[in-house]
């Protein structure tokens, strides 16, 4: 374990006889949100899982959900299916992982939807995750992370984006385990996901602060860009990057993600800074989560504001 951030790892069981099996540990997670409609982006998502699958090992994906929500081993005709059903234009909802009955801190998820702005759902994107264990980053650096992530970020035509620390677990779990309140309570920097809901709301806003923040061409001209953005931030490791299209850019916060420790008076100061910058883009969370009240919520989603 990194001193920069616990290790997660929390245990059930499904019936009195069953062996315990993992179902919360944290992770690192990049994730992409696009207001596109999804024909538009499919194929670019594609393209962007190879690249994920060049630097993590095609090994590390072995399973998938099929439609019916079953898990179906990714051999040969289930990468062809996966394929497929990601190029639908209708839509696509998929997940992939490492296995099927254990969280091995490999994932990818992806919601793709139709963009109509012209209907109650205006603020649906289409979101993509792409997810490595630690330990990964424990050995071969965060540097890969981060290159990772930068060169996913010029693949796809993103609104906003973030990678850093996070908590993995079946996203279904978010509403009915308080198992994360106490987690959430003590590490800021440790995000909770929601790739699900969120795609449903949060057009061009931003979803948190996190070790890397990708900004799209609203929000980044808003801010007067790089120039804007380096008047504003002053902390030690706060860097600026214009991406290659020049009308996004990523703030990345230090050289390791961290996941913060108010237990430890451990507050993230640069968090905080960035925060405070962005605040009037920041996403609000439309929806209580099991096990955290409003007072939770709230604490929650300004643990970087108050």
């Amino acid at each position: 374990m990194d001193e920069r951030y616990p290790r997660i790892r929390h245990y059930t069981r499904s019936g009195e006889d069953q062996e315990p099996w993992l179902f919360i540990r944290e992770s690192v997670n990049i994730t992409f949100y696009m207001r596109r409609s999804h024909p538009e982006i499919a194929r670019v998502v594609l393209a962007a899982l190879a690249t994920y699958l060049q630097v993590v090992g095609e090994r590390a994906l072995g399973w998938y959900t099929d439609a019916e929500g079953d898990w179906r081993e990714l051999d040969d005709p289930g990468w062809e299916a996966t394929r497929q059903r990601l190029l639908n234009p209708r839509g696509a909802h998929l997940t992939l992982a490492g296995s099927p009955d254990d969280l091995t801190g490999y994932e990818f998820t992806y919601h793709g939807r139709s963009h109509d702005p012209t209907t109650s759902e205006r603020n649906a994107v289409c979101a993509v995750s792409f997810w490595l264990p630690t330990e990964a980053m424990e050995s071969r650096g965060p540097e890969q992370v981060r290159d990772l992530a930068l060169k996913l970020a010029e693949e796809l035509p993103f609104d906003s984006g973030h990678a850093g620390l996070a908590l993995l677990f079946p996203e279904g779990l978010l509403g009915t385990t308080e198992s994360l309140r106490e987690v959430c309570a003590r590490y800021p920097g440790l995000d909770v996901p929601g790739l699900g809901t969120a795609s449903l709301f949060l057009g061009t806003s931003l979803k948190g602060v996190h070790w890397l923040n990708f900004l799209g061409p609203s929000v980044w001209a808003e801010l007067d860009g790089a120039d804007g953005l380096r008047s504003r931030l002053h902390m030690p490791g706060s860097v600026v990057r214009e991406l290659m299209t020049g009308d996004r850019g990523v703030i990345s916060l230090g050289a390791w993600p961290e996941a913060g420790d108010v237990a430890e008076g451990r507050g993230l100061p640069a968090y905080r800074e960035l925060a405070h910058v962005l605040e009037p883009w920041l996403y609000v969370e439309r929806f209580d989560w099991g096990g955290f009240s409003r007072e939770d919520m709230r604490r929650w989603q300004r643990r970087f504001l108050d």
